[in-house]
């Protein structure tokens, strides 16, 4: 078996397990754990999740980072991707609107954690450095945001594509109000195409 195959073969095994879990518990902090356990095996082949294979954007362009699309359900369900960064790039506080699990592959990326303030902002509750090994989980309501200093390969998983995703509010500090993403768009195909 090529690692094509064998890739192929581990991300329908782990997508397989994650919508049994959806199925049997619901959208739940404790399924979203076991989710987070899942993604985080299929992360320790880092054999078959290279940068080589799943490259950064070129240096010195607008991009800091790139989503490559490695399964998704025909409803647009179960949305696995890789994230490939250079380093030199964070999002603002924001929502996803749908559940999300993000693991490490290789490298570094911190998840800071908040929560709505009376005054319509937001207040830091925590953090988590997400590596090999680790991930974070999120209900459709949380908010997080990203920073990351040097490449790094990640898995980001959406219990909806992110093209779908047409209300992820995100907090602009400087205006001290909400605004919405546009729903993502630069998203490179990875999924291999079936005989």
């Amino acid at each position: 078996m090529d690692q094509t195959q064998e890739r192929r073969r581990e991300i329908d095994a782990a997508l397989e397990d994650i919508r049994t879990i959806e199925q049997r518990e619901g959208i739940t902090r404790p399924a979203l754990a076991k989710i987070r356990q899942r993604l985080i095996r299929l992360a320790a082949r880092t054999d078959l999740f290279t940068t080589q294979d799943f490259p950064p954007p070129e240096p010195g362009g607008a991009r800091k980072s790139c989503l490559y699309r490695l399964a998704e359900d025909a409803d647009h369900r179960y949305a696995l991707y890789a994230n490939a960064s250079l380093g030199g790039y964070s999002t603002p506080a924001h929502n996803h609107t749908t559940w999300a699990v993000i693991v490490g592959v290789t490298g570094e990326e911190l998840n800071r954690f908040y929560e709505r303030t009376a005054d319509n902002g937001v207040r830091e509750k925590g953090q988590h450095l997400v590596r090999q090994g680790s991930g974070v989980s999120f209900m459709p309501e949380d908010l997080h945001s990203i920073h990351i200093d040097a490449p790094l390969l990640n898995f980001h998983m959406y219990g909806l594509g992110l093209e779908q995703l047409h209300r992820r509010e995100f907090y602009k500090p400087e205006e001290h109000a909400w605004g919405i993403f546009p729903p993502h768009s630069d998203i490179r195909e990875a999924r291999p195409v079936r005989a």
